[in-house]
């Protein structure tokens, strides 16, 4: 322990005691300032162990409902300059939701008893750029509804495993779409419509489309990448 004498003549005093306040200045600040940048240039080339933590949301572009008619698909467009600040976000894929009711058959008369009505396939198709997805549902006796989602993104580095031997630019590369996502997106609606079975040629059946709910969405992406620091005992 040295007194306020020692610090006024002792050289080595004065030395020890500068040093003990240089590191508990410095240290806080040091780390506070790494773990600021963490996911930021500053190391970004540096191949280390990381994480990827981060979280999707989901923001509409367009909804609404169309009535597409058998083997003639409905097509529509939508730009991302409808969204306030659309180049500020991570937009990593496009979802499209589609909902559609029972079957709408013509009943076909009296000699149609005990004809089975026939499920309609409905297709729907995200596409940005060459990323292109395309899904199908039916609406059988009771509706249906389905998802389609076209992604540019490895969504496999997301959930918490740990990540070795990349850097942080590595990892960005393949999670950030810097800028890709901006644009328009196309979606695209296709009926294949069933009458049902017709055992008799008195019975006569139609079908000619089907009503569809859709609601377009860009899917965005917000992540944070940290070093994984492993603490050995002494």
């Amino acid at each position: 322990m040295y007194t306020m004498e020692d610090l006024k003549t002792n050289r080595d005093a004065q030395i020890t005691v500068g040093s003990i306040v240089f590191f508990l200045l410095a240290f806080p600040i040091y780390f506070g300032f790494a773990a600021g940048n963490a996911d930021g240039s500053l190391s970004g080339s540096v191949v280390a162990d990381y994480k990827v933590n981060g979280e999707l949301t989901y923001i509409e572009l367009d909804s609404g409902t169309e009535y597409v008619a058998d083997g003639t698909p409905w097509m529509d467009t939508f730009n991302t300059d409808a969204v306030d600040d659309a180049d500020e976000m991570n937009i990593v894929g496009l979802r499209v939701s589609l909902s559609y009711g029972e079957d709408d058959e013509g009943a076909g008369g009296p000699t149609c008893t005990g004809v089975q009505d026939a499920a309609d396939t409905i297709t729907g198709t995200a596409t940005h750029l060459n990323f292109t997805e395309t899904g199908e549902g039916q609406n059988g006796g009771a509706g249906g509804s389905h998802e389609v989602s076209a992604e540019w993104y490895n969504s496999s580095m997301v959930g918490g495993e740990v990540i070795e031997g990349l850097s942080m630019d590595d990892i960005k590369a393949q999670i950030d779409s810097m800028g890709a996502g901006l644009g328009d997106h196309a979606v695209e609606i296709s009926v294949s419509a069933q009458a049902g079975n017709e055992p008799s040629p008195t019975c006569s059946r139609s079908d000619e489309g089907q009503e569809v709910s859709y609601v377009v969405e860009l899917i965005v992406f917000d992540y944070t990448i940290v070093p994984v620091v492993e603490v050995q005992g002494v």
